[in-house]
């Protein structure tokens, strides 16, 4: 049997670790504490006060005068009380086991004891062929009140904990303002965040705003630049289709397709770089936005299927930016219709804690070794994508991608069960 290492069983969140190391060396020093305490007590105090005890005891049964000497010494003498069957000691009285050792060890003749009562302590004593019962109080062989230290600790060590647990939660509150804003920053979602707590959080903070505005700048840059080049390049194939107009169609139609592929051409990389800052997450019904490209792919002429009943599914609004959602919907079911057999099966999954968007077809698929190498931009695969059955860059895949994880989700690249082709999820946790 494999034994696990000692971290696996320790507590994964920073809240937890932290409440560790603070709980941890106060639970050990109050046992040490204790351990030491009882220790103490019941072996170094009981046992002293036995001693004197047991020194009256023997002063008493060697004198002739005994029941004159006992009073004096508080210890009672009943000749006539009966010898218990079985001694008796709670299993929790410690300090009566340490006297009772004490006694058994140093005096003769002990044959039975009576710990029943907290208050009173008898012991029955045998000598000279007679049983006397000897009886004297219990405080006499146990300190007062031996639990106050302990309750006292145990007290106090509580409300210190308390104390600390306020002012770790207050420490550590920074922290996760600072996960919650990255993580919905992950989603698309640009959240107020202002640096607070100690030294060190603080600067992690800032360091993650200005990534932050990092990041949105080399987006508006990116932006930016594709719209120019855009901009720049459609005015001279306006002017080349104006030309060709005027040309004979036998001569002008091979350009005329030329110019159309590089229109779309062109509104791939947009596509690919548009920021969609002006689409932001909207409460969207994920069946919908499925509905809508199925019926928008089979009014094209398309054999899309979808596979969702309306019926067996919950009615729930998801965040999404629903135009962003939309084109990379659009883009699945393209690149199905295009590479595939001409079978494509659509499909939406709602769970408590992530939705699915699946897209099926029947052809080549992808093998599982280059799919990663799929999504990346500017990716042809020959084999699983034919060249003559389309006119794309390499962007549709690296557009849904960079789609999914503006959601926080991921895209996933598998092998259809029900077609036998390739099945693109869209999985984005809710």
């Amino acid at each position: 049997m494999k034994v696990k290492p000692i971290k696996s069983y320790l507590p994964r969140s920073l809240y937890g670790r932290a409440a560790l190391i603070l709980l941890l060396p106060i639970v050990l020093l109050q046992l040490l504490v204790s351990v030491v305490f009882i220790q103490r007590h019941f072996e170094g105090v009981t046992d002293l006060m036995t001693r004197s005890v047991e020194a009256e005891l023997e002063l008493i049964l060697s004198v002739p005068n005994a029941q004159e000497i006992a009073g004096a010494l508080q210890i009672m003498i009943d000749a006539d009380k009966p010898v218990p069957d079985q001694s008796y000691r709670a299993f929790y009285d410690l300090s009566g086991r340490a006297m009772l050792q004490r006694l058994d060890a140093d005096l003769p003749g002990l044959l039975a004891y009576d710990l029943g009562d907290p208050r009173t302590v008898w012991i029955w004593i045998e000598r000279d062929g007679a049983t006397v019962a000897y009886g004297f109080a219990r405080s006499r062989v146990s300190a007062s009140n031996p639990h106050q230290l302990l309750v006292t600790m145990v007290f106090l060590g509580a409300i210190l904990t308390i104390v600390a647990y306020i002012f770790l939660r207050n420490q550590l509150r920074p922290i996760r303002r600072l996960g919650r804003a990255a993580t919905e920053y992950g989603k698309g979602r640009i959240t107020h965040y202002t640096p607070s707590g100690a030294t060190e959080v603080r600067a992690a903070g800032t360091a993650f705003l200005e990534m932050r505005a990092r990041i949105e700048r080399q987006n508006q840059s990116r932006t930016l630049m594709l719209s120019g080049i855009s901009h720049d390049l459609r005015t001279p194939l306006t002017r080349m289709r104006l030309e060709l107009s005027l040309l004979d169609d036998a001569i002008a139609g091979p350009m005329i397709r030329d110019v159309q592929d590089m229109e779309r051409l062109i509104d791939a990389f947009l596509d690919y770089g548009r920021e969609d800052a002006e689409d932001s997450a909207l409460p969207c019904d994920p069946f919908v936005l499925v509905s809508e490209a199925v019926a928008d792919a089979q009014r094209g002429g398309g054999r899309v299927e979808l596979l969702t009943d309306p019926e067996t599914f919950d009615a729930v609004e998801v965040p999404l930016r629903p135009m962003a959602m939309r084109r990379a919907l659009d883009n699945l079911i393209g690149n199905a219709l295009r590479y595939g057999a001409g079978q494509v099966a659509v499909s939406v999954t709602l769970t408590e804690r992530a939705v699915r968007f699946s897209v099926e077809d029947n052809g080549p698929g992808i093998p599982a070794d280059a799919r990663e190498e799929a999504v990346k931009p500017f990716t042809r695969l020959d084999p699983a994508r034919n060249q003559n059955k389309g006119t794309g860059v390499g962007l549709g895949l690296a557009i849904v991608a960079d789609i999914a994880r503006l959601h926080g989700g991921t895209l996933r690249l598998g092998e259809s069960d029900l077609l036998g082709g390739l099945k693109a999820d869209i999985v984005i946790a809710r």
